[in-house]
Protein backbone atom coordinates (compact mmCIF):
# COMPACT_ATOMS: atom_id res chain seq x y z
CA UNK A 1 0.00 0.00 0.00
CA UNK A 2 3.01 2.31 1.02
CA UNK A 3 4.68 1.80 -2.82
CA UNK A 4 1.29 2.11 -4.10
CA UNK A 5 1.06 6.08 -2.94
CA UNK A 6 4.66 6.39 -3.46
CA UNK A 7 3.68 5.93 -7.17
CA UNK A 8 1.09 8.56 -6.90
CA UNK A 9 2.14 11.04 -5.19
CA UNK A 10 4.87 10.90 -8.56
CA UNK A 11 2.46 11.18 -11.12
CA UNK A 12 0.30 13.88 -9.56
CA UNK A 13 2.25 16.45 -11.60
CA UNK A 14 1.66 14.94 -14.71
CA UNK A 15 -2.11 14.04 -13.99
CA UNK A 16 -2.05 17.74 -12.97
CA UNK A 17 -0.83 18.88 -16.59
CA UNK A 18 -3.65 17.08 -18.44
CA UNK A 19 -6.46 18.82 -16.33
CA UNK A 20 -5.14 22.25 -16.95
CA UNK A 21 -4.03 21.91 -20.66
CA UNK A 22 -7.77 21.19 -22.26
CA UNK A 23 -8.87 23.94 -20.59
CA UNK A 24 -6.69 26.47 -23.17
CA UNK A 25 -8.82 26.06 -26.28
CA UNK A 26 -6.42 27.72 -29.82
CA UNK A 27 -9.75 29.60 -30.79
CA UNK A 28 -10.56 31.43 -28.13
CA UNK A 29 -6.78 32.95 -26.80
CA UNK A 30 -8.76 36.19 -26.03
CA UNK A 31 -10.51 34.48 -23.26
CA UNK A 32 -7.67 33.89 -20.97
CA UNK A 33 -6.80 37.35 -20.21
CA UNK A 34 -7.40 37.31 -16.64
CA UNK A 35 -7.77 33.66 -16.07
CA UNK A 36 -5.33 32.20 -13.69
CA UNK A 37 -5.45 27.91 -14.22
CA UNK A 38 -4.91 25.75 -11.14
CA UNK A 39 -2.15 24.87 -9.31
CA UNK A 40 -1.50 21.68 -8.56
CA UNK A 41 -0.53 21.47 -4.40
CA UNK A 42 2.79 20.21 -4.02
CA UNK A 43 3.94 20.63 -7.51
CA UNK A 44 6.14 23.51 -9.46
CA UNK A 45 3.55 23.98 -12.40
CA UNK A 46 2.87 27.69 -12.87
CA UNK A 47 -0.28 29.48 -14.11
CA UNK A 48 0.56 30.20 -17.90
CA UNK A 49 0.78 33.64 -18.61
CA UNK A 50 -2.09 35.96 -19.92
CA UNK A 51 -2.34 36.34 -23.50
CA UNK A 52 -3.48 39.94 -24.86
CA UNK A 53 -4.19 41.04 -27.90
CA UNK A 54 -3.17 44.24 -29.18
CA UNK A 55 -5.28 46.17 -31.13
CA UNK A 56 -3.93 49.18 -33.38
CA UNK A 57 -5.09 52.38 -32.48
CA UNK A 58 -7.53 54.23 -35.36
CA UNK A 59 -4.32 57.04 -35.50
CA UNK A 60 -1.54 54.30 -36.29
CA UNK A 61 -3.82 52.83 -38.85
CA UNK A 62 -4.13 55.87 -40.71
CA UNK A 63 -0.64 56.86 -40.45
CA UNK A 64 0.47 53.54 -41.78
CA UNK A 65 -2.07 53.44 -44.62
CA UNK A 66 -1.09 57.37 -45.75
CA UNK A 67 2.75 56.20 -46.30
CA UNK A 68 3.31 54.26 -49.49
CA UNK A 69 6.80 53.05 -50.42
CA UNK A 70 8.81 55.22 -51.86
CA UNK A 71 9.78 55.37 -55.53
CA UNK A 72 13.40 55.70 -56.81
CA UNK A 73 13.63 55.25 -60.70
CA UNK A 74 16.90 55.07 -62.34
CA UNK A 75 16.02 57.93 -64.80
CA UNK A 76 18.18 56.22 -67.27
CA UNK A 77 16.19 52.58 -67.48
CA UNK A 78 12.99 54.78 -68.50
CA UNK A 79 14.22 57.39 -70.97
CA UNK A 80 12.27 55.73 -73.83
CA UNK A 81 9.31 56.97 -71.84
CA UNK A 82 9.87 59.65 -70.61
CA UNK A 83 12.86 62.33 -69.22
CA UNK A 84 12.83 62.25 -65.38
CA UNK A 85 14.92 64.89 -65.07
CA UNK A 86 13.94 66.95 -67.11
CA UNK A 87 10.28 66.50 -65.34
CA UNK A 88 12.38 67.35 -61.74
CA UNK A 89 13.93 70.51 -63.73
CA UNK A 90 10.58 71.51 -64.76
CA UNK A 91 9.10 71.15 -61.44
CA UNK A 92 12.14 73.08 -59.57
CA UNK A 93 11.78 76.08 -62.30
CA UNK A 94 8.36 76.08 -60.40
CA UNK A 95 9.63 76.98 -57.33
CA UNK A 96 12.55 78.90 -58.15
CA UNK A 97 9.97 81.10 -59.84
CA UNK A 98 8.01 81.09 -56.82
CA UNK A 99 11.05 82.64 -54.34
CA UNK A 100 11.98 84.65 -57.32
CA UNK A 101 8.37 86.13 -57.45
CA UNK A 102 8.11 86.46 -53.28
CA UNK A 103 11.79 87.76 -53.70
CA UNK A 104 10.77 90.38 -56.04
CA UNK A 105 7.09 91.77 -55.02
CA UNK A 106 7.34 90.75 -51.42
CA UNK A 107 9.63 93.23 -49.04
CA UNK A 108 8.37 95.48 -46.45
CA UNK A 109 11.83 96.94 -46.62
CA UNK A 110 11.80 99.07 -49.75
CA UNK A 111 15.39 99.75 -50.91
CA UNK A 112 16.91 101.16 -54.12
CA UNK A 113 17.65 97.41 -54.94
CA UNK A 114 13.85 96.32 -53.99
CA UNK A 115 12.89 98.33 -57.57
CA UNK A 116 15.80 96.51 -59.62
CA UNK A 117 13.53 93.32 -60.96
CA UNK A 118 9.83 95.91 -61.35
CA UNK A 119 8.96 94.90 -64.87
CA UNK A 120 8.08 98.17 -67.12
CA UNK A 121 6.05 97.69 -70.95
CA UNK A 122 6.80 99.56 -73.51
CA UNK A 123 6.37 99.85 -76.56
CA UNK A 124 9.69 97.60 -77.45
CA UNK A 125 8.35 95.10 -75.20
CA UNK A 126 8.98 94.22 -71.11
CA UNK A 127 12.17 95.20 -69.16
CA UNK A 128 13.06 95.65 -65.76
CA UNK A 129 12.94 98.72 -64.26
CA UNK A 130 17.13 98.98 -63.63
CA UNK A 131 17.83 98.66 -67.45
CA UNK A 132 15.85 101.70 -68.23
CA UNK A 133 16.86 104.33 -65.29
CA UNK A 134 19.31 104.45 -62.82
CA UNK A 135 18.22 103.88 -59.32
CA UNK A 136 19.57 105.16 -56.22
CA UNK A 137 18.37 106.47 -52.75
CA UNK A 138 18.10 109.93 -52.33
CA UNK A 139 17.38 109.96 -48.92
CA UNK A 140 16.16 107.20 -46.11
CA UNK A 141 12.26 108.14 -47.21
CA UNK A 142 13.03 108.51 -51.04
CA UNK A 143 13.96 106.32 -53.86
CA UNK A 144 15.07 108.39 -56.95
CA UNK A 145 14.44 106.63 -60.43
CA UNK A 146 16.35 108.60 -63.20
CA UNK A 147 15.36 107.79 -66.78
CA UNK A 148 17.33 110.44 -68.63
CA UNK A 149 18.62 107.10 -70.90
CA UNK A 150 15.31 106.53 -71.62
CA UNK A 151 12.92 109.22 -71.62
CA UNK A 152 10.06 107.99 -73.72
CA UNK A 153 9.56 105.38 -70.97
CA UNK A 154 9.17 107.61 -67.68
CA UNK A 155 5.53 107.00 -67.67
CA UNK A 156 5.47 103.61 -68.28
CA UNK A 157 8.10 103.22 -65.56
CA UNK A 158 5.83 105.83 -63.49
CA UNK A 159 2.85 103.34 -64.08
CA UNK A 160 4.76 99.82 -63.03
CA UNK A 161 6.00 101.58 -60.01
CA UNK A 162 2.37 102.56 -59.00
CA UNK A 163 0.70 99.04 -59.79
CA UNK A 164 3.32 96.80 -58.37
CA UNK A 165 2.38 94.67 -54.87
CA UNK A 166 4.96 97.32 -53.10
CA UNK A 167 2.41 99.93 -52.22
CA UNK A 168 4.36 102.90 -53.90
CA UNK A 169 2.85 106.25 -55.05
CA UNK A 170 5.64 107.41 -57.73
CA UNK A 171 5.67 111.01 -58.47
CA UNK A 172 7.41 112.03 -62.12
CA UNK A 173 9.15 115.27 -62.78
CA UNK A 174 10.29 115.29 -66.15
CA UNK A 175 13.18 112.41 -66.40
CA UNK A 176 13.24 112.11 -62.55
CA UNK A 177 10.66 109.98 -60.86
CA UNK A 178 10.43 110.16 -56.87
CA UNK A 179 9.46 107.34 -55.10
CA UNK A 180 8.46 107.57 -51.61
CA UNK A 181 9.15 104.88 -48.89
CA UNK A 182 5.71 103.87 -47.53
CA UNK A 183 5.56 103.14 -44.15
CA UNK A 184 4.88 99.59 -43.30
CA UNK A 185 1.20 99.47 -41.59
CA UNK A 186 -0.18 96.37 -40.63
CA UNK A 187 -2.85 96.48 -43.13
CA UNK A 188 0.11 96.30 -45.52
CA UNK A 189 1.64 93.29 -43.86
CA UNK A 190 -2.03 91.75 -44.42
CA UNK A 191 -2.22 92.30 -47.67
CA UNK A 192 1.27 91.17 -49.00
CA UNK A 193 0.61 87.85 -46.92
CA UNK A 194 -2.48 87.43 -49.08
CA UNK A 195 -0.54 88.14 -52.06
CA UNK A 196 1.74 85.70 -50.86
CA UNK A 197 -0.82 82.80 -50.87
CA UNK A 198 -1.75 83.80 -54.18
CA UNK A 199 1.37 83.04 -55.69
CA UNK A 200 2.23 80.12 -54.06
CA UNK A 201 -1.64 78.76 -55.60
CA UNK A 202 -0.68 79.75 -59.03
CA UNK A 203 2.98 78.27 -58.49
CA UNK A 204 1.15 74.71 -57.49
CA UNK A 205 -1.28 75.35 -60.27
CA UNK A 206 1.57 75.38 -62.77
CA UNK A 207 2.82 72.30 -60.76
CA UNK A 208 -0.02 70.35 -61.25
CA UNK A 209 0.10 71.41 -65.31
CA UNK A 210 3.56 70.01 -65.29
CA UNK A 211 2.73 66.52 -63.42
CA UNK A 212 -0.60 66.05 -65.87
CA UNK A 213 1.29 66.61 -68.98
CA UNK A 214 4.29 64.35 -67.56
CA UNK A 215 1.66 61.65 -67.09
CA UNK A 216 0.41 62.06 -70.02
CA UNK A 217 3.68 61.43 -72.03
CA UNK A 218 3.67 58.48 -69.70
CA UNK A 219 0.47 57.26 -70.68
CA UNK A 220 1.11 57.55 -74.67
CA UNK A 221 4.00 55.40 -74.26
CA UNK A 222 2.09 51.99 -72.66
CA UNK A 223 2.41 50.08 -75.86
CA UNK A 224 6.06 48.16 -75.27
CA UNK A 225 6.17 48.12 -71.73
CA UNK A 226 4.77 46.37 -69.02
CA UNK A 227 1.85 47.65 -66.47
CA UNK A 228 4.14 47.87 -64.03
CA UNK A 229 6.43 49.66 -65.27
CA UNK A 230 4.00 52.50 -66.40
CA UNK A 231 2.87 52.52 -62.85
CA UNK A 232 5.75 53.07 -61.52
CA UNK A 233 6.94 56.03 -63.70
CA UNK A 234 3.46 57.71 -63.24
CA UNK A 235 4.13 56.85 -58.95
CA UNK A 236 7.88 58.45 -59.58
CA UNK A 237 6.26 61.64 -61.24
CA UNK A 238 3.66 62.11 -58.64
CA UNK A 239 5.98 61.78 -55.88
CA UNK A 240 8.61 64.47 -57.28
CA UNK A 241 5.56 66.59 -57.32
CA UNK A 242 4.50 66.12 -53.84
CA UNK A 243 8.15 67.01 -52.85
CA UNK A 244 8.07 70.12 -54.67
CA UNK A 245 4.39 70.71 -53.11
CA UNK A 246 5.90 70.37 -49.91
CA UNK A 247 8.48 72.88 -50.39
CA UNK A 248 6.01 75.56 -51.93
CA UNK A 249 4.25 75.04 -48.48
CA UNK A 250 7.54 76.02 -46.50
CA UNK A 251 8.48 78.67 -48.47
CA UNK A 252 5.24 80.30 -48.42
CA UNK A 253 5.17 79.12 -44.23
CA UNK A 254 8.22 81.23 -44.22
CA UNK A 255 7.19 84.57 -46.51
CA UNK A 256 3.77 84.91 -44.16
CA UNK A 257 6.11 84.63 -41.24
CA UNK A 258 8.49 87.22 -41.94
CA UNK A 259 5.44 89.26 -43.72
CA UNK A 260 3.70 89.41 -40.43
CA UNK A 261 6.02 89.61 -37.77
Amino acid sequence: MFMVLNHLNLLRPFLCQSLVRPARSPLTVTSWVGFRPPICPGTSLHPAPACIRLYATKKAKAKAKGQSAKVNINSSLVEDIISLDEVKEDMTAVLSALKDEFTRNLSIRTSSGALDHIVVTTQDGKFPLNQLGQISMKSPQVIMVNMSSFPEATAAATRALRESSMNLNPEADGTIIKVPVPKVTREHRENLAKLAKQFSNKAKDSLRRVRSNSVNQVKKAKEGHSEDTIRLVEKQIQQMADNIAVEIDKQLAAKTKELLG
